[in-house]
């Protein structure tokens, strides 16, 4: 009875289909465009730093604490974690057509009830709850040609100069850097701390509680007395920077007089945060960043805004840098898009 109605009434039924493939048109250019559409459940993820910490000190100190307080939340469908050297992550994973913002609200307010159970390395590193996509978009890679500058350089120039402004892209979800960068490093030597009876806590003490930044005050503030003409901030300078400042460190006073410091029991140098994070491209050291793209994010814009703002960047690149893009899924989206745009047009 339906059909003979269209059929009774051919060009309504014209007008009608016209009407469908001009909207379909028009609505095409909003799509969320990926190599790989979302069709997993939505996702939390709870990524946990603590420097230092092997991966059963990170499970059991922070990763079950987590888990722990997530059991019960609303729409969980399961819960999965891997606790490394250093590093952890919890991912939750809730039912299909569950409200991801309000999942994470709820998942935040969660932990905000465990965080001071937490150790004090990773509250003030801090633990970063985002909402992953499963897969890359796309890698830019920046590497020295000229082989004038090493890894660490360049890591550290992309943590400085390029990962932020990558961030705020429109689109970007989330900008990771593989690659390390410069770090003051201390290497204790146990022998020694076993001769001066310290540990490695009383050296961490002594570093945090004489490297910070301190509020010294005002001179001629007010109230004043009577005629006070100058008004002066006074600042100091109690950050340590070099690796003689950090090794002149007083770590005690022995009983003779004589002064402990961090010289006497370690050495100290300027190398890099993490020696087991590297990578190369054709041969050469590279810092690497990995962009995925934000849900309901276009692919295509986002490599095209990222390689833009790279391109925008470039002239203010250090001497010896220069960047590339080795992996880019948006050419897989684009012969896909053209294939059905053909297939089409055969139609």
């Amino acid at each position: 009875m339906f059909a003979k109605f269209f059929i009774d009434r051919p060009v309504f039924a014209w007008v009608i289909a016209l009407v469908i493939m001009l909207a379909g048109g028009l609505a095409i250019r909003g799509l969320p465009l990926s190599q790989y559409p979302a069709v997993a459940p939505p996702s939390i993820a709870f990524n946990i730093v603590y420097p230092g910490a092997s991966a059963k000190v990170v499970e059991d100190t922070v990763t079950a604490l987590i888990e722990q307080e997530m059991n019960g939340i609303e729409h969980l469908l399961y819960m999965e974690s891997a606790s490394e050297l250093g590093t952890g992550t919890v991912t939750l994973t809730f039912e299909p057509g569950t409200n991801i913002d309000i999942a994470s609200v709820e998942a935040q307010n969660r932990y905000k009830r465990i965080e001071a159970r937490l150790p004090d390395d990773v509250r003030r590193v801090g633990v970063t709850v985002t909402k992953p996509s499963r897969n890359y978009v796309m890698f830019v890679a920046l590497h020295s040609p000229d082989n004038s500058l090493k890894a660490v350089d360049l890591g550290s120039f992309a943590a400085a100069s390029v990962l932020d402004p990558l961030r705020r892209v429109k689109g970007v979800g989330e900008a990771i850097l593989f690659g390390t960068e410069y770090s003051m490093r201390l290497w204790l030597q146990p022998e020694k701390l076993h001769a001066y009876n310290l540990s490695p806590g009383d050296i961490t003490r002594a570093v945090r509680a004489q490297n910070v930044e301190l509020a010294t005050g005002e001179l001629g503030q007010a109230p004043a007395a009577a005629g006070q003409q100058m008004n002066a901030v006074i600042v100091t300078r109690s950050r340590l920077s070099t690796p003689e400042e950090f090794g002149n460190i007083l770590i005690r006073t022995q009983p003779d007089g004589s002064a402990v410091r961090v010289k006497d029991v370690a050495r100290v140098e300027l190398g890099s945060q993490d020696y087991n994070i590297f990578a190369r491209l054709n041969g050469q050291p590279t810092a690497a960043i990995a962009i995925r793209v934000a849900p309901n994010g276009n692919a295509l814009d986002v490599v095209k805004a990222v390689r833009a703002k790279m391109a925008e960047m470039e002239p203010y690149f250090p001497k010896g840098v220069s960047w590339d893009v080795p992996y880019d899924t948006s050419r897989f989206v684009d012969i896909s898009i053209q294939e059905v745009l053909f297939t089409l047009a055969e139609a």
